[in-house]
């Protein structure tokens, strides 16, 4: 597993953190959940996602843990036959990644499956994908990741201005924000904006979000 920076995947490294002793992705995850039951995690496929063969193993032991967890994969899916495989898998909510897709031929045919989430993608230079997978909410499944990528580890909060934008697009859809959570204050924010949820890492490994915090969130 490895720490995300402001969608600069050429500098990633692994992670270091105080919630467990290296980077194996189910070591993460047990630490992570020292501080909370967390019951879904997000994974990002690096290798998948930029053509390479994807980690199905890493993933696999993921959904083996104890209580398995809701594993929302993005594996750079782009076509119907890997799409079709992630669909069957126990546990498995397949992310469809903007930046992955070619054009909204994909998300067409799939986005009535209740299993599917739509993630899209806005990198530095703006949003990355087909324009139509942004400019008709129509398409948009029940769950929509907005992946804000240049805010990703970088602890200078959520893109609020554009999360409101896209909640009032999707509407009664689950907006979840991804990129730039610094703490409970940016999440109660978020949720006075009718955001459904958020993707954390840095704060919780940081210990800017702490056990107590989570609880009185979920509370």
């Amino acid at each position: 597993m490895v720490r995300a920076a402001r969608g600069q995947r050429d500098s990633y490294s692994p992670i270091v953190t105080p919630l467990s002793e290296g980077s194996d992705p189910v070591a993460v995850a047990e630490g992570l959940r020292t501080l909370f039951p967390f019951q879904a995690f997000y994974i990002a496929d690096l290798d998948a996602i930029e053509g390479r063969a994807p980690n199905g193993e890493a993933v696999a032991r993921l959904g083996a843990m104890t209580d398995a967890p809701e594993l929302w994969v993005d594996a750079g899916f782009a076509d119907a036959a890997a799409l079709d495989a992630a669909l069957e898998k126990r546990s498995i909510y397949p992310v469809l990644g903007s930046e992955s897709q070619h054009d909204d031929a994909l998300l067409r045919r799939y986005r009535d499956h209740p299993d599917l989430i739509l993630s899209l993608d806005f990198f530095a230079d703006g949003f990355r994908g087909p324009p139509s997978l942004l400019d008709l909410p129509d398409l948009w499944p029940g769950s929509v990741i907005v992946m804000t990528l240049a805010r990703v580890g970088a602890a200078v909060g959520p893109d609020f201005v554009r999360l409101e934008e896209i909640r009032r697009k999707a509407g009664n859809r689950s907006v979840i924000a991804a990129g730039g959570v610094r703490g409970e204050a940016d999440i109660r924010a978020l949720s006075s904006l009718g955001i459904a949820a958020a993707l954390v890492a840095t704060s919780l490994h940081d210990g800017t979000l702490t056990a107590a915090q989570l609880m009185s969130l979920h509370g």
